[in-house]
């Protein structure tokens, strides 16, 4: 075919431009993110910060297989159908290999099932629900966050310790919430059969009425409690219970309140002597802890908050995961994944075989005020290895078909 003279130049431009777009795409690795960052901007904001550091180390050392990794972003709007249109989007217009991501644990429940049905591989990130590797896991879908699941049995021999027999318990009424209050209650009965739980207050997520539930909850007459609220519902909660003297004397085991996301916005108020999971990144002595602080400080003029290190450890996994595969295809990083060991600021991790879960753990400790800040005290670190589910439950819990 002849090109008229006047377009020659034209269609020359274009064939050059679409050359050079073909040889960069083949340089360059794109992981597609979806997440709550209009809503969840406290643990979003510094997990952004993580992905990003992680993303220059890497490149700066010379990307992966020799290719650079690229960092395409979207928000879900806390929607399920949202954040499903936003990973469709991101796989037919972007054109990323991989997905990752999400916070709440329905919306991560929501991408679990498109990576199912579209055979693209996901790592979730954050969201807690066991569903993920569990009963709604499938072949294409890993976890890098502690389950519900291994966040309570984190807490459970601290609750055994305080040898109560009347709980009350508070919790987010969504998946998470209704997990962790689901597998607390069976463990602890394990540990403690006549354990009686007395109250039960399910609030709906972001919307707390802090006053009316301290007071039910108070009416109870517990001799312990179980907490699951975080974010602003937590803060709401705390301030009332503390105006009603609802805490005095009453023994607490806490999910996630010794997070900075959700502790420093306590200040003053923070309920001395809860026991809690979460995040020192104050007092941590550890080489390869110390070595993630001091870039992250370095980059952001900031200090990490667990998101960051979430965040950081996404994208230290997808590329290590990438480089087992030795490529960015689906079904290699599948196989690839399956006891897959990453370095990380918590130590190593490994992603389990039988259920796609990684061994990342979570501080444990005790809540006290210093300078006017929420902090933890005598904490340790609980590796996540050490509070999964035998292989025989996982078996039980997780569809044949998922593997």
């Amino acid at each position: 075919m002849t090109i008229p003279r006047p377009y020659a130049k034209l269609f020359g431009a274009a064939a050059l431009a679409l050359a050079v777009t073909s040889a960069w795409a083949q340089d360059v690795i794109r992981i597609g993110e979806l997440n709550s960052y209009k809503t969840q901007p406290a643990f979003l904001g510094p997990y952004k910060k993580g992905m990003e550091l992680a993303l220059e180390q890497i490149n700066a050392a010379g990307g992966v297989n020799g290719k650079k990794l690229e960092l395409i972003i979207r928000d879900d709007n806390s929607n399920p159908g949202d954040a499903v249109r936003a990973a469709q989007e991101l796989l037919t217009r972007d054109k990323v290999d991989v997905l990752t991501g999400t916070f709440l644990s329905h919306i991560g429940l929501a991408v679990t099932d498109f990576a199912k049905h579209k055979k693209v591989f996901f790592l979730a990130s954050e969201p807690l629900t066991d569903k993920i590797v569990w009963a709604d896991g499938n072949r294409y879908t890993y976890r890098l966050r502690n389950s519900t699941y291994m966040q309570v049995a984190m807490l459970i021999p601290a609750a055994v310790k305080m040898n109560k027999k009347r709980w009350a318990i508070v919790y987010p009424n969504y998946e998470y919430g209704q997990s962790a209050v689901a597998t607390f209650k069976t463990l602890l009965k394990q540990a403690q059969p006549d354990v009686e739980f007395v109250a039960e207050q399910a609030a709906p997520l972001g919307k707390i009425d802090a006053g009316s539930v301290v007071q039910a909850l108070a009416d109870a007459k517990p001799q312990a409690m179980f907490n699951v609220l975080f974010a602003t519902d937590l803060s709401k909660f705390v301030r009332a219970g503390t105006q009603r003297n609802f805490f005095e004397g009453l023994p607490v085991v806490s999910m996630l309140t010794g997070e900075p996301e959700y502790l420093d916005a306590l200040g003053s108020e923070t309920p001395v002597g809860w026991v809690v999971t979460g995040y020192p990144w104050y007092a941590i002595d550890t080489p390869e802890h110390d070595a993630f602080l001091k870039a992250y400080q370095q980059r952001h003029n900031d200090y990490p908050r667990l998101g960051s290190v979430v965040g950081y450890n996404a994208i230290l996994s997808l590329a290590a995961g990438i480089k087992k595969a030795g490529s960015a295809d689906t079904e290699a990083l599948v196989q690839a994944f399956k006891g897959l060991e990453v370095d990380t600021p918590f130590g190593r991790v490994q992603y389990r075989a039988n259920d796609h879960q990684s061994t990342m753990g979570a501080y444990v400790g005790t809540l006290a005020i210093k300078d006017g800040k929420g902090v933890m005290t005598d904490f340790t670190y609980v590796d996540g290895a050490s509070v999964q589910p035998t292989d025989e439950q996982v078996r039980q819990w997780r569809p044949v078909s998922a593997d």
